[in-house]
């Protein structure tokens, strides 16, 4: 039996599915508020686009270098559950609350915050989905909570736009209505998630630390700076929304939009997953890249609102392509008693270039428009593509094994 017969007669495992839905309650959430944000500093809080590219690239930063301290900490206690609820808790604790915010930098104190429980949660849940799910099905289970966090991120900004366009709600009422949602996530995470039982400790296996990073290989290395390369170029989503509507697009048709958006992305997170088992994921990973590149260099060329929408729900490809298959690779390239560790420094990684990225991006956005920096974008997706050229292809299935 091939590698794709065996994928087909195994189930994704209820774990993943469970973690599918605490993704799902905590989008709804986070995308009633996190489309708007650009909007409630430009006409509620006066600030434009450098002070969302320091919010939004010290946010994700921060997420990042919590999950490596989260994923080398899940693999030290050999457990996963209690990081996924403390972080979830947190974060639905904060984003509320942006709501009654009356200066940019509490919306910056608020998204810290809550990207602080992002961090906590997210390596010990991506190392968990490799602890449970079998080796040739990977890039599926990862798909399957990635479509799952996307249909949350649907429901969310319909929510939203349901509540601005027909029942009159301001943007701050809908923001503090988004705690709903959270505590949903919250109840499903402590009473609907189980763990298999840690494996007893080896007593002769090296302590877990930042040590473990000298265990990882060179392979999974070399895919870090290829990752790294690319992060550089990719600036917070917050400035794809800017420029819709620079170009004239209402913020209720921004949340129905940014919904539409997602809908492409949690189908495509789902066929991609299926499909990075069957191609190889380094191949879907730069498929996923090139289609960055085009969807950037297409930002800056567009002007007209109709191509830009076009052109912004094709971006919800992307990420059909992207996410499933960057997750395996790690989980591939990374033994299975340090995945929380590989996953911590793979989000690391990412947020390290987030900040110059979203930065930066804001910098040449407001010196020199809008178009070069989308091209600034693209053309580092493009280098990050010929370096994943000279990378090693990960093994389909986990030496490891489960």
């Amino acid at each position: 039996m091939n590698s794709s017969e065996k994928l087909a007669t195994k189930k994704i495992p209820g774990t993943v599915y469970v973690l599918g839905w605490i993704s799902l309650f905590s989008d709804v959430s986070s995308e009633m508020i996190y489309p708007l944000i650009p909007l409630f500093l430009t006409s509620v809080l006066g600030r434009g686009a450098f002070a969302l590219g320091i919010i939004e690239g010290i946010a994700e930063a921060t997420a990042s270098t919590f999950k490596v301290v989260s994923g080398i900490w899940a693999d030290k206690t050999r457990r996963r559950k209690p990081f996924i609820l403390a972080g979830y808790g947190l974060a639905g604790l904060a984003r509320p609350l942006i709501g009654l915010a009356g200066h940019w930098v509490a919306v910056l104190g608020l998204r810290f915050t809550d990207r602080v429980g992002k961090g906590i949660r997210t390596s010990p849940r991506d190392a968990l989905i490799a602890d449970v799910a079998a080796p040739e099905q990977l890039g599926a289970a990862y798909g399957v909570q990635r479509s799952m966090d996307h249909a949350g991120a649907v429901m969310g900004p319909l929510i939203a736009g349901g509540l601005l366009m027909f029942m009159d709600f301001t943007l701050r009422q809908v923001f503090l209505l988004a705690a709903v949602p959270a505590l949903l996530c919250f109840c499903v995470a402590a009473f609907g998630l189980k763990e298999p039982p840690a494996p007893k400790a080896n007593p002769s296996a090296r302590p877990i630390g930042l040590t473990g990073w000298n265990r990882l290989s060179k392979d999974f290395k070399f895919f870090l700076l290829t990752v790294f390369v690319f992060t550089l170029g990719n600036s917070t989503d917050a400035f794809l929304i800017l420029r819709l509507t620079e170009v004239g697009v209402s913020a209720g048709w921004l949340a129905v939009l940014w919904s539409v958006h997602h809908i492409v992305k949690m189908i495509s997170a789902y066929y991609g997953g299926i499909l990075s088992d069957k191609i190889g994921h380094r191949v879907q990973l730069g498929l996923g890249w090139t289609v960055y590149a085009l969807i950037y260099f297409s930002f800056a060329a567009v002007d007209s609102p109709e191509g830009l929408v076009g052109v912004f729900i094709a971006y919800g490809l992307y990420f059909g392509f992207v996410e499933p298959s960057e997750k395996a690779l790690v989980a591939q390239l990374a033994p299975s008693e340090l995945r929380g560790s590989a996953f911590g420094y793979f989000h690391f990684i990412v947020g390290l270039g987030a900040l110059p990225a979203s930065l930066v991006f804001g910098i040449i956005w407001k010196n020199w428009g809008a178009s070069a920096a989308f091209s600034t974008g693209a053309a580092l997706a493009l280098g990050a593509c010929v370096m994943l050229v000279f990378s090693k292809q990960a093994p389909r299935c986990s030496p490891q094994g489960q």
